[in-house]
């Protein structure tokens, strides 16, 4: 389909009744389908306008990377249920006898340690974590909520994450940057104005602590957990397959917990860190296709049976398929929104408020609604961050000053804050998967959070604006 500059209103149509479906029906995927087709006849592409729409989404690198890497993910923690590696590394918790807030704090802790990437970091914390804390009643959406926050928020403070040389390549060549080692200066200058990733983060430790108190829809789903012991509600649909959440370890195999799965963790992390040393570029999906390579041969030589392991294969990749299923229709409206020009119409409404003082906050602001429409933080940055530093180096008359990486900051925190509420992320699916929870119930209770943080945000760079004008 030819891109569409702007539509007008009706471009963010099909973003705001894929929403409000998902909450009215709470079924997530019929509701982005809904979208997608209503989408497709408003831009005119006639009935065929669907198909085409999923044959051009889905038939691209993006999609088939975050595709292959959730499949991945799905086979390793069949094959770490089925070596009993998982349960093994529970019970060793288990025996340390953690708190409800320790549980927490240690998921907390987990997200922030693997930093490298937002697609990995919610699934492994997620799947790490979720019976350590199913044991100390801890609500899955809880646990949904804790490695959503320590994701994408970490990624983009971090100046060695795929996050940061794409935030520093947008901005080579705006104003004074006209270098990659200029757009990283830029970078690290505005770490400490992405006020929303630090803000979030810190908020996931005292909400974990107990220093925050729990509250709203998380409150209620933390007393359920508590005082019933039920960790999702009744009639929750947890987003991952029973292939992965009723697996039983292989009768009579004893338990290797570093073997089977902290070697492998490991070798994930040390091949994700040094290709990105290396290449400047973090090949997560291949370091997860090696150490699923790695552990099919490993597990048929402790003595598993070939069948058994092929079992195990096959029942990962039919356990992480709804979670897939619900990306490549969240891909498909994203691309919609684009080719509709949402991002455009946005932009043109605020157009007339982007005052010196005012530009940090309303900048944060505008990306924060382009993702949450989109449920893509990066098509937020590429969109959003030639039109937002040009805006900033002509009001300081081209010095990179305060005001130039707060504007840079709030893209970035903008665009993380957008995709953080957005049920339409592919951050926030992962983490519904990684959690087994419900994923409109994980939607539901971080928003009020995610709402706080953002709003202090807010507060922050008016604040930064009107100082530094």
């Amino acid at each position: 389909m030819e891109e569409i500059i702007n539509m007008g209103f009706i471009s963010i149509i099909p973003a705001i009744l894929a929403i409000v479906l998902s909450f009215v029906t709470r079924n997530t995927i019929v509701s982005l389908a809904i979208a997608c087709i209503t989408g497709t006849l408003l831009a005119g592409q006639g009935l065929l306008g669907f198909p085409t729409l999923l044959k051009e989404s889905l038939g691209t690198t993006s999609f088939s990377w975050v595709m292959l890497l959730n499949t991945f993910i799905g086979i390793l923690v069949a094959y770490f249920q089925k070596t009993g590696a998982i349960q093994g590394f529970s019970q060793w918790v288990h025996d340390k006898h953690l708190s409800r807030r320790g549980a927490q704090l240690m998921a907390w802790v987990l997200g922030m340690f693997v930093y490298f990437s937002d697609s990995f970091s919610p699934l492994f914390v997620g799947c790490t974590m979720r019976s350590i804390t199913d044991k100390a009643r801890v609500s899955r959406e809880k646990l949904a909520y804790i490695a959503d926050s320590t994701s994408a928020p970490v990624s983009v403070l971090v100046p060695i994450t795929g996050w940061a040389a794409y935030l520093s390549g947008l901005a080579v060549g705006v104003g004074c940057i006209a270098t990659d080692a200029d757009g990283a200066a830029l970078f690290l200058k505005a770490i400490p104005f992405n006020f929303y990733a630090l803000i979030a983060v810190v908020f996931v430790g005292l909400i974990g602590s107990g220093i925050i108190k729990d509250f709203g829809p998380m409150k209620k789903a933390e007393k359920r957990a508590m005082e019933e012991g039920k960790v999702i509600a009744d009639g929750a649909t947890p987003l991952i397959g029973k292939e992965l959440t009723e697996m039983e370890p292989y009768p009579g195999f004893k338990p290797r917990v570093f073997l089977n799965f902290l070697l492998p963790v490991l070798m994930i992390i040390t091949m994700a860190l040094g290709t990105y040393i290396a290449f400047k570029s973090a090949k997560t999906m291949e370091a997860f296709l090696f150490v699923v390579i790695f552990m099919t041969v490993s597990m048929m030589i402790q003595g598993i049976p070939f069948k058994e392991v092929m079992d195990t294969f096959m029942n990962g990749i039919k356990g992480a398929l709804p979670a897939i299923v619900l990306l490549a229709l969240a891909y498909s409206v994203n691309s919609l929104s684009k080719q509709m020009g949402t991002a455009n119409y946005i932009i043109s409404l605020c157009e007339g408020f982007m005052t010196p003082h005012l530009l940090p906050a309303i900048i944060f602001i505008v990306a924060s609604v382009m993702a949450f429409a989109t449920g893509s933080s990066w098509g937020t940055f590429a969109i959003c961050m030639p039109i937002a530093l040009p805006l900033a180096f002509s009001i300081t008359g081209g010095e990179l000053n305060t005001i130039v990486a707060a504007v840079f900051a709030a893209v970035a925190g903008g665009g993380v804050f957008g995709d953080h509420c957005s049920p339409l992320s592919d951050t926030t699916i992962l983490s519904s998967m990684g959690s087994a929870s419900d994923h409109l119930d994980h939607v539901k209770t971080q928003l009020p959070y995610s709402l706080i943080c953002g709003t202090l945000a807010v507060i922050a760079y008016l604040i930064v604006g009107f100082a530094a004008g």
